[in-house]
């Protein structure tokens, strides 16, 4: 039994001192078969500790409906870590940030139009209740006060930059102390005023987030605890990636620098992250400053661990400092995992969205366009489609609120694209004696994740306009795309999008390999019904990891769902990645 306390300014394990080195590994982006690897390379680097959030939106995808098998089965995860001789850090949040899909939020609370998150809120606190009921039950028992290697866990996550609501931190707080959680508790926030002020609790021990300049962000951290130990729960030594915009890395020897002053001031120290892995499917998030800005789907971070799980030039640099400070354990470090360049494969089927839209698409009725939250979805795409009396001049098709991109079909025919952060519409149409079929597809690109714009529903919020009329009595489709199974293909080729095709790779002995399409537009990618995640062509992401286990030998299936158009449909796999 290993228990966690605090005596003066330092930790102690078992009554014997102990420095917290601990790396964040998200059991949700990694598939399960690679969660030993990934945690044997945190223990070789010198690490102690595992850290790891829980997706709420991955456990509960509908109201009442849970899911903890596969890659939701945080137990194997807490077990492996243990296996490997970790200790273990979890974070349930019920928010956690993280670039995640509405932050590991379920999209459903959304129904509820007067939903209120992160506060005292009944029926979101009622929500809460629900998924605790079933999560924590599962972590008691790995707790090391029940011999287990679960040493702390963390109240809501950064609440100072969202928040003041204090009473809602003390529910969260009784809500798992009365469920039986009796480890060691925390907060975590930036080292600011606002946010320390806002985000922790008179009796539960605070822990800062900061990438650099530790002597500033634990004096900061003093004022709001004078004595215990100095911790940096997120000390963020990469970053992640939005589309269009240049691929972000950090140096590994400042890294390492700013690492070593941590651990010279004896700092417990997670680092966030040690291995990102990927936002596979549509649970990438997305920020919203100056405009909406959708992360990608690789989450590699420039983490010491690559997205593939490859330790990097930033991983020596980091065991090299822990190896000065404090030795390492008497494990290899193991080799990366083979990766195969598979080549060139031609997709040989396809069929326009318009054409499976009653198999693939669930159809709703409506006099005004709905969001994706109140017909019950939670990802992918919905079309709205209407019929626009005759003649009429030019004029602008105007939606009101999209969220986030959309395609606009006049008859079928593409007229136009209007994203969120577009000052005005570019998309305009006239329209005959005969009148005309209007067809508005959108894309939901992931919700925001972090900051005053959650909560974000997602669709065509508010209205859609032709000029200054709105248009009413609409056939509304979702498209989660989770039955791309029932696509019906056929032995034909087209290269304007909306489209779906198919393929086979050949494949002799599965390996690690990234999926390239050069030529291609935007789009969604299918491994043996496996989404892997969105590609689009603007970067700075131009590939997208496909591990192993996701592959079989002999035929596998490749789908593609490209948006608007290609010039050849050849994709290709690749041994590298192109991050950017």
């Amino acid at each position: 039994m290993s228990i966690l306390t605090i005596k003066g300014d330092s930790f102690y394990l078992n009554d014997e001192p102990f420095t917290l080195l601990s790396g964040a590994i998200h059991y949700y982006r990694v598939v399960p078969e690679y969660w030993e690897d990934r945690l044997l390379k945190l223990r070789a680097c010198g690490f102690n500790t595992v850290e790891t959030y829980v997706a709420w939106n991955m456990h509960e995808p509908k109201p009442g409906e849970f899911c903890f098998e596969g890659i939701c089965d945080i137990e194997k995860f807490i077990e492996t870590a243990e296996k490997v001789g970790l200790h273990v850090i979890v974070r349930p949040g019920p928010y956690v940030c993280t670039e995640w899909e509405f932050g590991g939020l379920p999209a459903w609370l959304l129904k509820d139009q007067g939903m209120r998150i992160r506060c005292g809120y009944q029926p979101y606190l009622d929500a809460v209740d629900r998924f605790f009921d079933e999560l924590i039950k599962r972590l008691v028992p790995y707790q090391s006060t029940n011999g287990g290697p679960i040493i702390a866990m963390q109240v809501e996550n950064e609440y100072g930059s969202f928040g003041n609501d204090s009473e809602y931190l003390e529910y969260l707080k009784k809500g798992m102390i009365d469920r039986g959680v009796d480890v060691l508790l925390f907060t975590s926030d930036g080292p600011t005023d606002v946010m320390m002020q806002g985000g922790t609790l008179p009796d539960v021990f605070k822990t800062a987030n900061f990438g650099s300049r530790p002597e500033q962000a634990f004096s900061k951290l003093r004022e709001y605890q004078p004595t215990g130990p100095l911790v940096c729960m997120e000390y963020w030594n990469g970053w992640f990636d939005h589309w269009g915009k240049e691929h972000k890395t950090r140096d590994g020897k400042d890294v390492a620098d700013v690492l070593d002053k941590m651990l010279s001031m004896d700092a417990g120290v997670n680092f966030y992250m040690f291995h990102g892995g990927t936002n596979f499917g549509f649970m990438n998030g997305a920020n919203h400053g100056d405009g909406y800005e959708p992360t990608v789907s690789s989450y590699d971070y420039d983490a010491p661990l690559s997205e593939a799980g490859d330790p990097t030039p930033k991983y020596f640099a980091v065991r090299d400092v822990i190896k000065k400070h404090y030795g390492l354990p008497d494990i290899e470090v193991p080799k990366p995992l083979p990766k195969k360049a598979y080549g060139k494969v031609e997709l040989t089927k396809s069929v326009a969205l318009f054409d499976c839209l009653n198999v693939i698409g669930k159809k709703y009725e409506s006099h005004s366009p709905l969001t994706m939250e109140e017909v019950d979805q939670n990802y992918g795409f919905i079309l709205y489609r209407t019929n626009v009396t005759g003649p009429r001049e030019n004029a602008p098709i105007i939606l009101q609120e999209v969220r986030d991109r959309a395609l606009v079909f006049k008859d079928k025919e593409n007229i136009g694209t209007i994203y969120r952060n577009d000052k005005e519409s570019n998309v305009t149409m006239d329209v005959p004696k005969e009148g005309a079929q209007l067809d508005v597809l959108v894309e939901n690109m992931g919700r925001v994740n972090y900051g005053p714009e959650m909560p974000d529903r997602k669709g065509v919020t508010k209205g859609i306009r032709f000029g200054y009329q709105y248009l009413y009595n609409w056939d509304i489709y979702t498209l989660e795309l989770d039955n791309i199974d029932e696509i019906p293909f056929k032995d034909e080729m087209t290269k304007n999008g909306p489209t779906f095709y198919l393929g086979e790779l050949e494949v002799d002995k599965p390996h690690d390999t990234f999926l390239a399409l050069p030529g291609w537009t935007k789009g969604i990618c299918f491994v043996n019904g496996f989404n892997l995640g969105r590609y689009w062509g603007i970067g700075p992401t131009k590939t997208l990891y496909v591990p192993a286990p996701l592959l079989k030998k002999g035929k596998n299936s490749i789908v593609v769902f490209e948006l608007h158009g290609m010039e050849k449909p050849i994709i290709e796999f690749r041994d590298k990645p192109e991050l950017g």
